[in-house]
């Protein structure tokens, strides 16, 4: 076989495998089933259909709190990983991989919808930007902020001889009042107690029915195009 021909070969095949992991990555997934949906209004919404709500996030309860950047949230991702060295090589490893997710309403135009994640099992797909970042090394000490977390997750920020370890964190959050997307199948549910600012007897919810799950997703690119005045 000619050389040439191996080399377009060899190239091609890794433009395919390239193109086939970008293409199954959860993110792109979500917001490719999301593209495929119209926006609906949530008045309008009718009972069993899978439908797709953009508006704002609004805690239930009391919101989390976001364990580095203190932010008020109804869902928060996090990661600190450490770098590990072998040899001559090195590579990250993961050390704390947390999240945490609580009932949350979606408000569009003064009326609410209801989100009930679960994870066991778990009813939902998410793909949340990652918003906060820090890090830490042998000439960068971690923030008096990162180095508390830490504390609390029992990592240590120095190594032998007193010097910073090279760790690095990852934060991803829905805010409360932040707008993002959602969809999946509308269930409207009779309130037992009434909801503060709002008045009506029932509330729309989306629910998960078998494999197709509730998404979630704070991505840009899921919102809704603001029309150009």
């Amino acid at each position: 076989m000619p050389t040439p021909l191996i080399i377009i070969l060899v190239v091609c095949a890794i433009a395919l495998i390239a193109f086939l992991i970008y293409y199954f990555l959860p993110k792109t997934i979500i917001l490719r089933r999301l593209k495929k949906l119209p926006y609906s209004k949530i008045g309008s919404l009718q009972n069993h259909k899978y439908c797709k709500i953009e508006g704002k996030a609004l805690n239930v309860e009391t919101p989390l709190i976001a364990p580095l950047s203190k932010r008020k949230c109804v869902y928060y991702k996090i990661m600190i990983q450490k770098k590990v060295s072998s040899g001559k090589s090195s590579h990250w490893s993961t050390v704390v991989e947390e999240d945490l997710i609580q009932d949350f309403f979606v408000e569009q135009a003064g009326e609410r919808l209801l989100i009930f994640p679960k994870n066991k099992p778990k009813n939902y797909y998410d793909y949340l930007v990652t918003d906060k970042t820090t890090n830490s090394g042998s000439f960068n000490d971690p923030t008096p902020e990162f180095k508390a977390l830490l504390k609390k997750y029992n990592i240590d920020s120095e190594g032998f001889f007193g010097f910073n370890k090279q760790l690095r964190y990852y934060e991803s959050i829905i805010e409360v009042g932040e707008r993002i997307t959602v969809a999946g199948f509308v269930k409207w549910v009779a309130l037992e107690n009434p909801i503060a600012d709002y008045n009506y007897s029932r509330v729309a919810s989306l629910v998960a029915k078998n494999k197709t799950k509730i998404l979630i997703t704070d991505s840009p690119k899921a919102l809704k195009p603001k029309r150009q005045h």
